[in-house]
């Protein structure tokens, strides 16, 4: 995945709106009315997400008849998944080097306190 279609998938699911959006087509295809019902806001604002959302490969429309079913596309989430994923190292290593920390500390305290007794 380059950075620019990883800076589009971000971009994408900044929006509460659209990380709803996803949650509900997690769950089956929805028509773009049925998307629609939970949120305040106008069909054509729910249809500018959606182009959002399809612009970053997150969902497909689809027609049958007319019904305009959106599914959820999961690439995408899967590539920024793996993106994060690189950087659980960083946090172990740092978890790790921070328990090391602790127990030397522990020791410490351990040594002080017989020395007082």
């Amino acid at each position: 995945m380059t950075p620019d279609r990883l800076s589009t998938t971000f971009a994408a699911l900044a929006d509460p709106t659209r990380r709803a959006i996803l949650a509900r087509l997690a769950d089956s295809e929805v028509s773009v009315q049925e998307l629609a019902e939970p949120f305040d806001i106008s069909l054509p604002a729910v249809s500018r997400h959606l182009k959002v959302l399809e612009h970053a490969g997150l969902i497909v429309r689809g027609r049958k008849a007319q019904w305009r079913p959106c599914r959820l596309q999961a690439g995408p989430l899967k590539d920024i998944a793996a993106w994060v994923e690189e950087y659980r190292r960083y946090w172990d290593e740092s978890f790790d080097r921070l328990d090391i920390y602790l127990n030397e500390l522990q020791g410490k305290d351990k040594k002080h306190e017989r020395k007082k007794k």
